[in-house]
């Protein structure tokens, strides 16, 4: 009897669901309440008649979309904007019927995709836009979609003094529907406004055409972040909240605009503590040596949870408050820290033991470490910091 009991206990504790911090001693914590302070901002901002999609492409900008989604849905946006057909689906298997709109044109061959899910897509080639009527026809569907119109990015789109026509020539099929008609903004994040003012005319002309024909635009959206924080010309009935809602400002010129909370922090604990002799190299290549009186703390986060390799010997952590040195090349699962064991009156010795933890991005006592910093010192954009922290690395969420 003592025998079987064991063995079920361990079965037990073998199928325990261990947190993430216990698996593995790195990972991100998302804090679902900065998210709902962020869009009770813009709701503020945007007043009640402007509606709010919540942009969860890239898995929520490595925050996590299914969870992201909930939370937006929640708290007063509508709709969801993704970037592929398989994102869309992520959030249809996780139980969430709020409309997706896609918000590039997928291939022809995701159309039956779309259509069993109910996607939105995005239209701008008359080939795709022929083949969804006909497949939704033939279904006895009515597929609705968003026209993308291209004012000036050059990326994607109806080129703006094409979009009647375009429209005029799919607008007899019965299988498709205009929900909605959209551009999206190249330097709505730049100080200087000129080329902003001049994606705005070409938009505002494509829309006077549309009318003109005696069609019904739908939802009219053009905002992301950026331009629905600066430009209330361009806010319409739809903004597009993408890096704002996880408390990221695309730049300089908005951060004093609206107060918004970053969501991700990301965390560690010491796993390996080692004093190193005066001399001793640490890590590949021994880009650092140790000036002696020093311990080195592992830990168990490197580049292949999307902590830059470039950042090697130019970054800090935090440890109970205090700023400490990364010192070394940093690894694809590890990296050092430095841990002076000298003292004075002025600079107490930091007092550190196995699992205590480190912040890597986010704040301990006085001192913050943000994706901002991290980003300027590699020449990037914090975007990519978040979406990079969220490929490999357990997420936590907190409220």
């Amino acid at each position: 009897m003592d025998s079987q009991h064991n063995l079920e206990s361990g079965a037990v504790q073998q199928n325990r669901e261990y947190a993430a911090p216990e698996r593995r001693w790195a990972w991100v914590e998302i804090d679902r309440e900065a998210i709902r302070h962020n869009l009770k901002r813009f709701r503020k901002l945007l007043g009640p008649d402007v509606k709010m999609l919540a942009v969860v492409k890239a898995d929520g900008y490595g925050h996590g979309a299914v969870e992201v989604a909930r939370v937006a849905l929640a708290t007063g946006a509508t709709i969801l904007g993704v970037s592929s057909v398989d994102e869309g689906i992520e959030l249809r298997r996780a139980d969430i019927a709020a409309p997706v709109l896609i918000l590039t044109e997928p291939p022809i061959e995701a159309i039956p995709l779309i259509l069993q899910h109910q996607l939105i897509p995005s239209i701008y080639n008359m080939e795709f836009a022929l083949a969804l009527g006909e497949m939704a026809d033939a279904q006895g569907r009515v597929s609705p979609y968003h026209l993308k119109v291209d004012t000036g990015m050059n990326r994607v789109g109806v080129h703006h003094s094409d979009a009647g026509d375009f429209l005029r020539s799919i607008s007899f099929h019965r299988g498709l529907e205009l929900q909605g008609v959209f551009t999206h903004f190249a330097t709505s994040d730049d100080v200087a406004t000129y080329e902003f003012q001049r994606q705005l005319e070409r938009f505002e002309q494509a829309l006077a055409v549309i009318r003109y024909m005696g069609v019904n635009p739908g939802i009219i959206h053009a905002a992301n972040t950026a331009a629905a924080i600066r430009y209330r010309q361009a806010r319409y009935n739809m903004v597009r909240l993408g890096l704002g809602i996880y408390g990221l400002h695309p730049s300089e010129v908005t951060r004093q605009l609206i107060d918004l909370r970053p969501a991700m922090s990301v965390h560690a604990r010491i796993s390996f503590l080692k004093p190193v002799p005066v001399g001793e190299g640490v890590s590949y290549s021994y880009t650092y040596r140790s000036p002696g009186n020093v311990l080195i703390a592992t830990l168990p986060i490197g580049y292949g949870d999307g902590l830059a390799r470039m950042l090697s010997n130019q970054m800090d952590v935090l440890i109970d408050g205090r700023r400490l040195p990364q010192v070394g090349t940093i690894c694809m699962d590890m990296m050092m820290v430095e841990i002076n064991q000298r003292s004075s009156a002025l600079k107490p010795r930091v007092s550190v033991q196995l699992g205590d933890e480190a912040i890597i991005v986010g704040a301990s006592g006085d001192e913050s470490i943000s994706l901002d910093d991290m980003a300027r010192t590699l020449g990037t954009i914090n975007y990519e910091l978040a979406c990079r922290f969220g490929l490999r690395l357990d997420r936590v969420f907190v409220d």
